[in-house]
């Protein structure tokens, strides 16, 4: 499903720009998701058994959320073709997109989602970054004006509402962000955590992830950009805490921070960057690198 993740990516590194995107692009990526939101295999379920009872299809535990590869993708992939129907009113597939997903957002398939997170085993589950994908998903729909998408919007809440509880439980315990450039990299995190909140008037949340965003990053300096990426990496890890940071200070503020961050921006030089090249695109990891090169593009606009 990397060809998915890529896709998504190049929507977001798009999002409010549009214009950028025409129809037949837009119907290429919707055919991407809709070619596996409703397979269920093959699956990589992150999932602790803790008895024979639990070796059951992954369907039975996430019946919303069972298709292309993994739990987190399929949640993304949703996320796509909802921004898909909202900014392409004339997209070839748009009746289909809207019948495929309903059966995903019935009130039935997000509760059993929601219950799966009460297991003790699975608190960690899809931690930091499925919940943050959900998120942005529940930001979409919740800015959407359309009465089947308000609908989806409602049925998610209880799978929402289930998450927001857990990051608030979790931040406070995570005495340092993972800086990672992969799945539980804590500034994307908090970033779609922001964006949720602001969104959905929760100020609690608000507050939590700006207070933990100051805590881990405001003091950073010098990130050393020129060791990214790693092998398998799709996000910046310097990048994505830029991204975070134009959130959490003032404008002013932010352009001190950043040159203290970034001093190659501040001094005019050369920006160390050099798009990363995939050697293997048959390998699920190593083309990772395709998305490390969006992201980058994605975090640099939102910074500039």
């Amino acid at each position: 499903m990397k060809s998915l993740f890529l896709s998504i990516l190049f929507l977001v590194s798009a999002a409010g720009r549009a214009a950028e995107l025409d129809t037949a692009m837009a119907e290429r990526f919707a055919k991407l998701a809709l070619s596996c939101i409703d397979r269920e295999y093959p699956n990589k379920p992150e999932h602790v058994l803790d008895s024979a009872a639990d070796a059951k299809p992954p369907r039975d535990f996430h019946p919303a959320f069972f298709g292309c590869y993994d739990w987190h993708s399929s949640v993304h992939g949703h996320w796509m073709l909802v921004r898909l129907v909202k900014t392409f009113p004339d997209l070839p597939s748009q009746k289909e997109i809207r019948a495929r997903l309903a059966p995903h957002f019935t009130p039935e398939a997000m509760a059993t989602e929601a219950q799966y997170l009460d297991v003790k085993s699975n608190r960690s589950f899809e931690r930091t970054y499925g919940w943050a994908w959900t998120l942005r998903l529940a930001t979409e729909l919740g800015g959407w004006d359309d009465p089947q998408g308000k609908t989806w919007r409602a049925n998610l809440e209880p799978l929402v509402k289930a998450l927001v509880s857990k990051l608030k439980d979790f931040l406070p315990k995570l005495a340092s962000p993972i800086r990672t450039g992969v799945h539980p990299n804590t500034a994307f995190a908090l970033g779609e955590a922001l964006d949720y909140a602001r969104a959905a008037g929760d100020a609690e949340l608000e507050g939590l992830a700006v207070k933990r965003a100051r805590e881990y990053y405001e003091n950073d300096r010098t990130c050393p950009l020129a060791y990214e990426p790693s092998g398998e990496d799709f996000f910046s890890p310097c990048l994505e805490e830029a991204d975070l940071m134009r959130r959490v200070l003032s404008r002013a503020g932010f352009a001190k921070w950043l040159n203290l961050f970034l001093p190659t921006l501040a001094a005019g030089k050369q920006f160390p960057l050099s798009p990363a090249v995939v050697t293997d695109p048959t390998d699920p990891r190593l083309v990772h690198l395709d998305g490390v090169n969006l992201t980058r593009a994605w975090t640099m606009r939102s910074v500039a």
